[in-house]
């Protein structure tokens, strides 16, 4: 038998994931103003001023709504300045990461 005579029986199969989602969640407080909430979502989040006013009267409304879905770093790295942002201006905003 030679080296051009062995045959692979089994094909290595490769198994790639997709990247995990996570859901970055305002929560609603008393005291971070609408006009503040709005501004951030449409600063940092990149929506537009329509759907930000949807998503803080959801905010509003709920206890919480939606910011966005991304992968974990982007998401953390969202949230850490939407934090500081709210900090910042002395506002006590608060965020949560969900896996989608």
């Amino acid at each position: 038998m030679s080296i051009t005579d062995v045959k692979l029986d089994e094909k290595i199969k490769q198994k790639t994931d997709e990247p995990r989602r996570w859901k970055v969640i305002f929560l609603n407080d008393d005291q971070t103003p609408m006009e503040f909430v709005i501004t951030c979502l449409t600063e940092i989040y990149k929506h537009t001023q329509e759907i930000a006013k949807k998503i803080t009267l959801d905010i509003h409304n709920d206890g919480s709504g939606l910011a966005g879905i991304y992968t974990y770093e982007i998401a953390e790295i969202k949230s850490v300045e939407t934090t500081t942002l709210a900090r910042s201006n002395g506002f006590p905003l608060q965020l949560r990461l969900e896996e989608e």
